[in-house]
This record gives structure tokens, C-alpha cells and sequence, in this order.
């Protein structure tokens, strides 16, 4: 069942056009498991879903992480994710954003950001709709206009992707074409 939202949330997610998240802590639980020459992670099939009906729906996607990852980027081609960003910290993430929010000629008041730690502090709060993962740290939260019941990892990408689709009028279509 989807989280009641407000009138006031559900305008901010009605005007979304770009859909960006972290990937560590909010597409995966944090966990990181090395070994050999190669790293897993471990992505949830709901969110993965999400992400491409958002895609469906029209929206951009995009990813925006301080920690390059291979494994990151072999998830980021198979959901065909139109912009990964792998920056380090090199570039802060907002400064990141905001150039491509220049190339795409949008503004933050069209972006919806998901985040989970202080690293992602300055999109949460330029975002027009800004989420934070019900376990992301207090400030994240503090941030946030709203805070998923999933934990990252856990849906919580599928949870505002839908509450998105939802404000726009385009969830109920996606549900009636797959009760077909």
C-alpha cells in the first residue's frame, strides 16, 4: 500500500522530470562484498523495475555516486540508466548535478533526489522533491520533504518512483497494461 502524501508533496512529484539517486545506501543496503579482483552488490528487482517504468513513463534517470564501481555501472547499462555519475570526490555531487541540469536545460525545482548520507545533503536540499531511505542518517531525514517506509535496498527507490507516477497519472496505465 502506497504512502498517503500530501497535496503539497504530491504537486512537487508531479512536476518531476529527472529521477536521480545514490547508489550505496539507496539502491543497495550499504553492503559492499569484495573479493578477488571483483565487488558485488546487491540491487532489489522492485527498484530495478521502477527505475524502468519511469524511463517508460518519460522521465530521465540518472545516478549519482561519490564511489566508482564497476558493479554500479554493469547495473546502471542493463536498466539502460540514462546518466551515471561516478565522480568521486573529485566534485561534489551538487556540482555534478548542476551540470547536468545545464546540459539537459532543466532546474533543481524538476529533479527528484534520493539519499541516504550527509554526502547527499546538498541535492536534498536544492531537489524539488527531495526523499531520503527510511535508514538513512538524521540529517538526511531532516532534509528530506519525505522519508520512505522502505529501507534503501529495500524498495525504497520503487517506493517515490511510484508515488512520482502516481502525482502524474501515470501508474494506474502501467497497472491496467500489465493486468492484461
Amino acid at each position: 500500500m502506497p504512502a498517503e502524501i500530501s497535496p503539497a508533496l504530491r504537486q512537487r512529484a508531479a512536476r518531476i522530470k529527472l529521477f536521480l539517486c545514490d547508489v550505496d545506501g539507496v539502491l543497495t543496503d550499504g553492503s559492499i562484498f569484495i573479493g578477488g579482483e571483483r565487488e558485488f552488490k546487491r540491487f532489489n528487482i522492485r527498484d530495478g523495475l521502477g527505475l524502468v517504468l519511469a524511463r517508460r513513463a518519460g522521465l530521465k534517470v540518472g545516478w549519482v555516486s561519490a564511489r566508482p564501481s564497476l558493479a554500479t555501472k554493469m547495473r546502471a547499462e542493463e536498466l539502460k540508466i540514462h546518466f551515471l555519475i561516478q565522480q568521486g570526490d573529485r566534485v561534489s555531487k551538487t556540482g555534478a548535478i548542476e551540470k547536468l541540469l545545464a546540459q539537459e536545460k532543466m532546474g533543481w525545482d524538476e529533479v527528484c533526489y534520493v539519499g541516504d548520507d550527509i554526502v547527499d545533503l546538498g541535492p536534498l536540499q536544492r531537489a524539488g522533491f527531495s526523499v531520503a531511505v527510511a535508514d538513512g542518517v538524521a540529517e538526511t531525514k531532516a532534509a528530506a520533504h519525505f522519508v520512505t517506509r522502505a529501507a534503501g535496498g529495500r524498495g525504497a527507490v520503487r517506493e517515490a518512483i511510484e508515488m512520482i507516477l502516481r502525482a502524474q497519472g501515470i501508474w494506474e496505465p502501467f497497472v491496467a497494461h500489465y493486468s492484461e
